[in-house]
């Protein structure tokens, strides 16, 4: 009797060797044929799957924003306040190998928003989740009296979100990209300015 697969579980296995292939040649770049050959798989073989590029695009800014996701729970899990801001922070800015990869998948699709109104849709909520996220722990720091400048929290909550994605384009610049010692220290700064003595 051959053996049943469940399709949601051959879909993530799909997503973890694909995402990583699009991220290193670029989703553009990189095709069906060979995606589905880097996942072991025959020509076409992942149109069960997927329904096409476009589909397997949008589903790898998933995995990996949900990858990210799971890694800042983990992150904060025990901390509040400028602590877990800093442990979520940490978790987006591509410092290591493989956030840089995710990076590679998400400034792509980010740039494809403009385009597509179902990649915007996608990318509005993921930040909209992220910025009730930050504006939480921005008010758990005021509590604490470590969040203490004047800004507007929901202020904060922009200048951090847009330090995080502006270094996501900074370490990916061909040629000088910000290191992770200068990315760290740059978060440093960030967060320092929140309590400003």
């Amino acid at each position: 009797m051959p053996k049943l697969v469940d399709r949601e579980v051959r879909r993530q296995e799909i997503l973890e060797v694909t995402w990583r292939l699009m991220a290193t040649r670029g989703a553009d770049a990189a095709t069906m044929r060979e995606m589905a050959r880097e996942a072991g798989h025959a020509n076409g073989a992942l149109a069960p799957y997927f329904a096409g590029k476009d589909e397997l695009v949008e589903a790898a800014f998933v995995h990996v924003f949900d990858r990210t996701n799971d890694r800042i729970r983990r992150a904060v899990v025990g901390k509040r306040g400028l602590s877990a801001l800093r442990a979520f922070l940490v978790e987006v800015l591509p410092a290591t190998e493989d956030t840089r990869l995710e990076a590679r998948i998400v400034l792509p699709f980010c740039s494809r928003t403009v385009a597509d109104d179902r990649f915007a849709e996608l990318n509005d909520a993921a930040m909209r989740r992220w910025r009730q996220e930050l504006r939480r722990l921005v008010a758990e720091g005021r509590e604490d009296a470590d969040v203490t400048v004047d800004t507007p929290d929901d202020v904060l909550v922009e200048q951090l979100v847009a330090t995080a994605l502006g270094l996501q384009v900074l370490a990916l610049l061909p040629g000088s990209p910000t290191s992770a010692d200068t990315q760290l220290a740059m978060l440093e700064s960030a967060l320092t300015a929140l309590s400003p003595r």
